[in-house]
């Protein structure tokens, strides 16, 4: 089994991303909103005086990071590309980034007789 990480710059690509991932037979997916360092430092610096104003940037629109456990490189490649047709080249500044490793020990997953499929 593998884990897919993958943090998306446009939120408003999400569920077109996760609705890809689905009719991959991905059940499940863990979503978080997160910020970079590179938009945080952006946002902070481009209010002067920030002292005297509240903080409005952690009121900015951030990114959306996606958590999966996929059964196997097949099906990580697979996501790739299917996100790759939504969001762009991921090489591309502004899309995302896309990151997989394999899991040593994976626990909680109902036993599938199909990817997905509870038996």
């Amino acid at each position: 089994m593998y884990m897919i990480l993958f943090i998306l710059d446009d939120p408003a690509l999400l569920d077109e991303v996760l609705e890809a991932w689905y009719n991959l037979g991905i059940g499940g997916a863990t979503i978080f909103e997160s910020t970079g360092i590179h938009r945080r430092r952006a946002k902070r610096l481009s209010i002067p005086m920030r002292y005297l104003l509240p903080d409005v940037s952690d009121s900015l629109e951030g990114n959306r990071t996606a958590l999966a456990i996929v059964p196997d490189e097949e099906t990580v490649n697979k996501c790739m590309a299917a996100t790759e047709k939504i969001v762009g080249d991921l090489s591309q500044p502004y899309t995302g980034i896309f990151a997989s490793w394999p899991l040593g020990v994976v626990k909680g997953i109902p036993k599938a007789t199909s990817w997905g499929k509870a038996e």
